[in-house]
């Protein structure tokens, strides 16, 4: 008797359970598993980390279930490899040191291709500037010839750009005087009149070329026609860049140059759907992200594929279908 009525009960604290279980499913809404998203972006006192830290509140805050991180890191190839390991969702990086990773070219050779790596959309532009003494008597890069020039670090993505436009103009580091150095290096040997110009590739205005300006004469080189249509053809990630006079205080006349983007990639295997959230929620609270960060307001569906050399995400392309820029 007494094992029957201990059977008879835990039947029915079975049955109760079941019916707790089912009642609770029934009165509240299911709801998608939490995604914590990692944007990988620069170093604190550039741009990529404020950039990064407003697109990561307002993806959290318009995403169900999303939470996004900005994260500091060393910037473009470090982010193509945390991107491609997986060690970060999204990133922010120049869109021609994308393309040398996604081929395992230029200063990304090492190691070989890195294919987990899609493109979401380009933000900005980083636009070469070559910037010269106006006592250097230097008027074109064709003027180099036994100069001091400053290509950028050595290895890095600025001196990629350079190579790429001397080569477009027959000209080899041989010809000139050669420094690698960073931009606040270069401005400051050109006040100490060690440099004569200095290739810096930057967001418009640079603080280092501001801060050359206002201490000594100097102007900018603008690119010949025909070498900024070489080097895109030979490098689809470049697109033409004007500098207004307006864009440097001290310095007139502004200059015709080039310029490679900002971009937001991904690792390619990233859910589409969320990609897909990803690439709407940034351009409908496009206006959002540019009051949270200045460079925001550069986003734009008319030049977000400019320069695009490596695969959009088909999130990110999805949308694009959906809003007509991709037909």
């Amino acid at each position: 008797m007494k094992r029957s009525l201990a059977l008879l009960l835990a039947l029915v604290l079975c049955v109760g359970l079941l019916a707790g279980c089912g009642g609770s499913s029934s009165g509240t809404a299911s709801k998608a598993p939490a995604t914590d998203l990692i944007i990988a972006t620069g170093g604190t006192g550039g741009s990529y980390y404020p950039y990064g830290g407003a697109m990561a509140q307002i993806l959290s805050d318009n995403i169900d279930g999303v939470t996004a991180t900005a994260t500091a890191t060393g910037a473009s190839a470090e982010n193509a490899r945390n991107l491609n390991s997986k060690e970060a969702d999204l990133a922010i990086l120049q869109n021609d040191v994308l393309d040398y990773a996604y081929n395992g070219t230029e200063l990304m050779s090492e190691g070989g291709a890195l294919k987990n790596l899609a493109t979401i959309a380009c933000l900005y532009p980083e636009v070469v500037q070559i910037v010269v003494t106006k006592e250097s008597g230097i008027n074109s890069i064709a003027d180099f010839a036994g100069k001091r020039i400053s290509v950028g670090a050595a290895g890095s993505g600025v001196e990629a750009n350079a190579r790429h436009i001397l080569a477009a103009y027959g000209i080899s580091y041989s010809d000139f005087n050669v420094n690698y150095l960073g931009f606040s290096e270069s401005s400051t040997g050109m006040q100490n009149k060690t440099l004569d110009g200095a290739f810096v590739v930057a967001g418009i205005p640079n603080s280092s070329i501001m801060e050359l300006s206002s201490m000594v004469d100097c102007k900018l080189l603008s690119l010949d026609a025909d070498v900024l249509a070489k080097i895109s053809s030979d490098h689809s990630f470049y697109s033409t860049y004007e500098i207004a006079d307006s864009d440097y205080e001290n310095i007139k006349g502004g200059a015709t140059t080039a310029a490679v983007l900002a971009t937001l990639a991904c690792s390619a295997d990233l859910d589409q759907e969320l990609v897909y959230n990803i690439t709407k929620t940034l351009f409908e609270k496009q206006s959002d992200l540019a009051t949270a960060y200045a460079k925001g307001a550069d986003l734009s569906l008319d030049t977000a594929l400019a320069g695009v050399s490596v695969p959009l995400h088909p999130g990110a392309e999805q949308y694009y279908k959906e809003v007509g820029v991709i037909k």
